[in-house]
């Protein structure tokens, strides 16, 4: 009996075979194949929105605003006291307001906060339908002023009066008031004025003066800046308790237009403006005429009556009559319609002499 040995044949499959059979098998057999989660998107960075653009122009808020619904008047014309000290600069006079009105700030030479610094005016500008005054202030350039033309090296934009040197300040003979005598660090430049010479004081509106500021004015106005002094805060309250600085009483042109220094109004050197009226003179043991103090009481013999007015009194509802000399010779006028005049005294008259016959007594 022969016996054999078969030996199993063994057939290799590919690789692709395989893993169709697994899928089939998994889906038969309901198993769900998980796949792994996609990664996360990349981050981007997004940069914020831009702020918005600034106004085109930001007026350095250094005093509160003042605001009026009439236009100032226009600038006085005076003449510039000499400076009184090596290093003073000179604010320029300017129209405030308060509740009186306008009323004159003297221009003043005023030493500075520190070396190195310029003063810019304030101005008025009209805004929004009123007039707003934009202080002034202390800052390494002059910035913008309005375009007013305060004179005196203050010609509308920039400032040519003078320039820092260090720290000297050199001053421009041709538009300061400088004694060389007692100030040697001086100059003289001449002014090329550009700006249209007028008087008036504000920018905007009807009449007023149309300029806008410049490139490096706007590049001032960013700077650091420096408020008014105290003595130039004093200055300003000096002038609002006189009430002969107020438009009203001056018509424009006040009798105290500059002084030599802050505050000093009643100092020798106060320069008036051009048509003002003279200041009165300070009586010897009272108050000047004018002041508060005289305010309310008028001077003696003001509207003083005649010595005889109780005689010619005139009853209520009638008017007054004018009197005046008439000149010699002339006729007495006749006294008013529907009134007679009143009865003279009669003078009694002697008794007639009575003579006898014969011409004897």
């Amino acid at each position: 009996m022969t016996t054999s040995t078969k030996t199993p044949n063994h057939t290799a499959l590919p690789l692709w075979s395989v893993a169709l059979a697994l899928s089939a098998t998994a889906l038969i057999n309901g198993c769900t194949v998980v796949a792994e989660p996609p990664p996360p998107p990349r981050r981007v960075y997004v940069a914020p929105p831009p702020p918005p653009p600034p106004p085109a122009y930001v007026q350095p808020a250094v005093e509160v605003e003042v605001q009026a619904t009439e236009p100032p008047p226009p600038l006085p014309d005076y003449e510039q006291p000499p400076c009184p000290e090596d290093g003073y600069l000179w604010t320029p006079g300017y129209w405030s307001y308060s509740a009186g009105g306008y009323f004159w700030v003297p221009g003043t030479w005023v030493e500075p906060p520190r070396v190195g610094v310029l003063w810019t005016p304030g101005y008025w500008g009209f805004v929004g339908g009123v007039y707003t005054f934009n202080a002034g202030y202390w800052g390494p350039h002059v910035g913008f002023y309005g375009g007013v033309n305060y004179g005196f090296g203050y010609v509308g934009v920039g400032f040519a009066g003078g320039r820092w040197a260090g720290n000297s300040f050199a001053y421009n003979r041709t538009v300061t008031n400088i004694n060389v005598t007692n100030i040697h660090n001086t100059y003289n430049e001449t002014v090329v004025n550009n700006v249209t010479v007028n008087k008036v004081s504000y920018n905007g509106g009807t009449g007023g003066i149309a300029a806008a500021p410049t490139a490096q004015e706007r590049a001032a106005a960013a700077e650091p800046h420096l408020p008014p002094t105290p003595l130039q805060h004093q200055h300003v309250q000096e002038a609002v308790k006189n009430p002969a600085l107020f438009a009203k009483a001056n018509g424009g042109r006040p009798a105290i237009a500059a002084t030599p220094k802050p505050a000093a109004f009643n100092a020798p050197g106060v320069v008036g403006a051009h048509g003002a009226a003279p200041l009165p003179a300070k009586p010897a043991g009272g108050p000047a005429p004018g002041s508060p103090q005289n305010a309310n009481h008028p001077p003696l013999n003001a509207n003083a009556a005649p010595p005889n007015a109780a005689a010619r009194a005139v009853p209520p509802g009638q008017p007054a009559a004018q009197h005046t000399q008439a000149p010699a010779g002339a006729r007495p006028t006749a006294p008013p319609p529907g009134k007679a005049p009143p009865p003279k005294a009669q003078k009694p008259k002697p008794e007639p002499k009575k003579h006898d016959e014969g011409g004897k007594k």
